[in-house]
């Protein structure tokens, strides 16, 4: 039998710093594959901000950093710094193909479109925040 939570207790979840999506995880292993890559961690980061917000950008590495967060998502294991993680927490990263092309695409919770578009239809402005 499980017994009630009670009241003054807390509840703990556990939310990855970043997690990949089926295709993106599909698309890395290609990648891998087709170009040889020989590192063994996929490195996602923040390189900045500016206008259009937050930048970021993912590349191969052989080794971690002493303070890098290690997770693995979908079989491939990743890196991410501290610094890059308080603003990548919960996010998720995804490989999305449209006529154009395809490219990766991360999906985080915690920004807000800094643009001033209205982007309620679904639509992107183009400015890359959403």
């Amino acid at each position: 039998m499980v017994e009630p939570a009670r009241r003054d207790e807390e509840l703990t979840v556990q939310v990855p710093v970043v997690r990949l999506t089926e295709a993106a995880a599909r698309r890395l292993r290609a990648l891998i594959r087709e170009k040889n890559i020989p590192a063994r961690y996929l490195r996602v980061f923040v390189a900045g901000g500016g206008c259009c917000g937050l930048q970021y950008g993912m590349g191969f590495e052989d080794q971690p950093a002493e303070t890098d967060h290690q997770l693995e998502s979908q079989g491939i294991s990743l890196l991410v710094d501290p610094i890059s993680a308080s603003y990548l927490w919960g996010s998720t990263i995804d490989y999305v193909e449209d006529p154009a092309g395809g490219f990766f695409q991360i999906h985080n919770p915690n920004v807000l479109p800094s643009c001033g578009c209205d982007h309620s239809s679904g639509s992107s402005c183009g400015c890359g925040s959403h």
